[in-house]
């Protein structure tokens, strides 16, 4: 199940909910005052974590083998 961040516009809240189907997308609310009208965000991690995962010549052990 993958999770998404969502942004509420009316009361500001950030939070993440974990969305088994896209249809269960539409059924997204705010859990501090129940808008449905909640915004999808762009998760900074799967951004960062893709980038990091790209550049594996960083990784060192620190020691020879």
């Amino acid at each position: 199940m993958p999770v998404y961040e969502y942004r509420c516009p009316k009361c500001g809240e950030k939070f993440e909910k974990f969305v088994r189907s896209a249809s269960a997308q539409n059924e997204v609310v705010c859990p501090r005052c129940g808008n449905a009208e909640v915004e999808k965000m762009v998760s900074l991690f799967g951004l960062t974590g893709s980038a990091r995962i790209s550049s594996g010549s960083s990784c060192s052990t620190g020691g020879s083998l």
